[in-house]
């Protein structure tokens, strides 16, 4: 009984053993083929969707628009240039001034005795100056007296001057024709020099400031016509001529233009109203182009991504013409015919696998 319970025994812990390399094989082979979907997957899942484009060459039409604001033709801010109270204010805010109208009229009691005390000073001065050449003449002053005698003469006029610029300065004149945009002063105020007074400007001809990049600016010309609309306006259009081209970009590598309009009708346009310069330019010869969205970052960091024949990514430096709305002129670093990237661009590196999407 007992050596047929030892048999069971070893039977049964020979089936147990023989269930487990079994199970074992199993595991084994499942994970390898586990394995094997894996790579593959992860092979398949390196390749970057992306989308491409073409490069081609088309004739690109030199007509393009600029917006900005208008601004006025002239603009000047006037103060004080006495002390004193303010007696009179003559114009208020929106009133039509003319170059040369007084505007108000400060206190001119202190300054009428500065002119009346230079003018005894002046006339004291020049009898003495006479006296003195008399005497000269008969050896009664030396040549040294009557150079002093003179130079007091001609001391005493230029305070004499100096006084009446005063007194005509306590008037405050428009120094232009215009309208008055802001009046900062009331009958009764006591100003100081340089104190603000009036903001007066010029809409009778307004200005176009707008910017253009490096590719625009190289075919623009002062007194070149152009034309342009307000946006408040859109049925009309506006003659101007160009006044003004920076020599130096700014800090965006965009050049300042001003456009200068030959009327403004009932003076409509107001300064600060945006506006579009539109110009017409003659069309170019054909021109190697591919879309703005195929630029890493923004044109202007001229790099482009590449489709090889490998369906690899190639990251290739070029240089960027004009930008004609959504399409961009390559000078330089691509041929007819290439395959660029036009979006995906984020997730791709040098050598990135790629499979290119409808």
């Amino acid at each position: 009984m007992r050596k047929n319970r030892i048999v069971r025994i070893v039977v049964t812990l020979l089936l147990v053993a023989a269930a487990f390399a079994g199970i074992a094989a199993v595991l084994g082979n499942n994970k390898k083929k586990n394995s094997a979907k894996v790579a593959v997957v992860a092979q398949t899942n390196s390749a970057v969707a992306v989308r491409v484009s073409t490069a081609t060459r088309k004739t690109l039409a030199g007509d393009f628009s600029a917006n900005g604001n208008f601004a006025p033709a002239q603009q000047v801010n006037l103060a004080a240039e006495n002390a004193g109270r303010v007696t009179r204010v003559l114009v208020d805010e929106g009133a039509q001034v003319r170059a040369g109208q007084t505007l108000a009229i400060i206190e001119m009691d202190q300054l009428n005795i500065d002119v009346e005390s230079a003018q005894a000073a002046y006339q004291n001065a020049v009898r003495d100056q006479q006296r003195f050449e008399n005497a000269y003449k008969t050896g009664g002053v030396t040549q040294q007296q009557l150079d002093g005698a003179r130079l007091q003469a001609q001391t005493a006029k230029a305070r004499l001057e100096q006084a009446r610029i005063r007194v005509g300065n306590a008037n405050v004149r428009s120094s232009i024709g215009g309208i008055v945009n802001k009046r900062m002063v009331e009958p009764g105020m006591v100003v100081n020099p340089g104190t603000p007074l009036f903001e007066l400007v010029d809409v009778a001809k307004l200005k176009l400031a707008i910017t253009v990049n490096e590719s625009q600016v190289a075919s623009l010309r002062n007194g070149a016509p152009v034309s342009v609309k307000a946006s408040v306006f859109p049925d009309r259009s506006y003659a101007g001529n160009i006044t003004f081209i920076a020599p130096k970009a700014d800090a965006s590598l965009n050049f300042p233009v001003e456009i200068t309009l030959a009327a403004n009708p009932g003076n409509l346009l107001r300064a600060g109203m945006y506006g579009t310069a539109l110009f017409q330019l003659p069309a170019t010869s054909p021109a190697l182009v591919v879309p703005r969205s195929a630029f890493v970052g923004s044109t202007a960091s001229n790099q482009v991504f590449v489709l090889d024949g490998n369906n690899t990514a190639r990251l290739r430096t070029v240089v960027a013409g004009r930008t004609i709305g959504e399409e961009v002129e390559v000078l330089q670093g691509l041929q007819e015919g290439d395959k660029v990237i036009i979006s995906g661009q984020i997730n791709l590196h040098e050598g990135s696998v790629v499979t290119a999407i409808q």
